[in-house]
């Protein structure tokens, strides 16, 4: 394929990607004003949304109300043209659980449920993504949460082991041909969270769990955006230098009063790495009164004007789900990042 007609087809998905964003946000629109709001002419408008007519991407709706002139025809997003499936694996104080919603491509949920298998494996998510997709044959892309470290698509770290060394997004990709993403469960909270607050301008928060019997983790926003790090080992808090080993930690996380100082070494860490402005404590492990002890031994290193809010997170699973929801639609799109050269 020659190197202008490749541009082109990248233009070409670049807009249509502009006006099915545009539609979506607006929920009802006319050509000129779709035109309006991407930029596009109204000829490239309409042009793309005749494409997507044929499909049954977009469906026409009533025609517009007349001020006069002729009434133009007005256009909706097919929320049901297609639907992804998420699906988030959870080993809380011993009990395995399963987690998934079918949510069509505006977001909302379509189905949802749990299950609570004797074990975990790769074949659990296997069999219910297949069931999932008999019934909704219209699944585009499925996102996968696992409590644990996920790099080039392999599980290195995690609560459940029946999944470490797992390659579980390519060998779905391959079976369904849909897209697959899989990512760490702390990352999709605080993402789900972030997205929640609806901020007015980037921020940095993170959000931090300690549940009994696992190591705590952490999930950070720095500017708005996701901080996997270089391999995607940012977050996991329990490989902090606390001085101790790894199985003294996981004995004092299981005691309250031990709890408190490695909490808070854990916050002041974190603080003095990424400057967050709030950090959203979760897991049995906290309790609201545990806050403000927290926060007075994190003043013992840490001046109080640097000091995020402390806040508990209420819903955690809620932000995971939505978090996972919102980064496997966002695999769907079409990104084209345009990098200005330093001089």
């Amino acid at each position: 394929m020659s190197r202008l007609a490749n541009n082109s087809i990248r233009v070409k998905k670049i807009n249509q990607e502009l006006i099915k964003q545009a539609l979506k946000s607006m929920k009802q629109a006319t050509k000129s004003m779709i035109s309006t709001e991407t930029g596009l002419s109204v000829a490239t408008c309409g042009n793309i949304l005749n494409e997507m007519l044929a499909t049954g991407e977009v469906m026409e709706t009533e025609l517009e109300e007349s001020h006069g002139g002729r009434p133009a025809r007005q256009y909706v997003y097919n929320a049901n043209f297609s639907h992804i499936v998420c699906i988030f694996a959870t080993n809380e104080g011993g009990q395995h659980s399963i987690s998934f919603a079918v949510a069509n491509s505006v977001g909302e949920r379509v189905e949802e449920g749990s299950i609570t298998p004797t074990r975990i494996h790769a074949g659990t998510f296997d069999e219910l993504i297949g069931t999932l997709i008999e019934k909704y044959p219209t699944i585009k892309a499925a996102g996968i949460g696992i409590p644990g470290l996920v790099h080039q698509g392999v599980i290195n770290i995690c609560d459940i082991k029946e999944l470490i060394q797992v390659p579980l997004e390519a060998q779905l990709r391959e079976k369904y041909e849909i897209e697959v993403v899989m990512d760490n469960d702390m990352n999709m909270t605080v993402y789900g969270f972030y997205n929640k607050q609806d901020y007015d301008e980037d921020k940095t928060i993170a959000v931090l769990t300690f549940i009994k019997d696992n190591f705590p983790g952490s999930g950070i926003m720095v500017n708005g955006q996701i901080h996997r790090g270089n391999t995607n080992f940012a977050g996991e808090v329990s490989f902090l230098p606390f001085g101790i080993s790894r199985m003294e930690q996981l004995k004092r996380l299981n005691q309250p009063d031990s709890m408190i100082p490695l909490a808070a070494h854990t916050i002041m860490s974190i603080t003095a790495v990424i400057n967050p402005e709030t950090i959203a404590l979760t897991g049995e492990q906290f309790r609201k009164e545990d806050v403000s002890s927290i926060f007075n031994h994190c003043l013992k290193c840490i001046p109080e004007e640097h000091m995020p809010h402390l806040i508990v997170l209420e819903h955690p699973h809620e932000d995971y789900m939505n978090g996972l929801i919102a980064v496997t639609l966002e695999s769907l799109t079409y990104h084209l990042q345009l990098v200005e050269k330093r001089r």
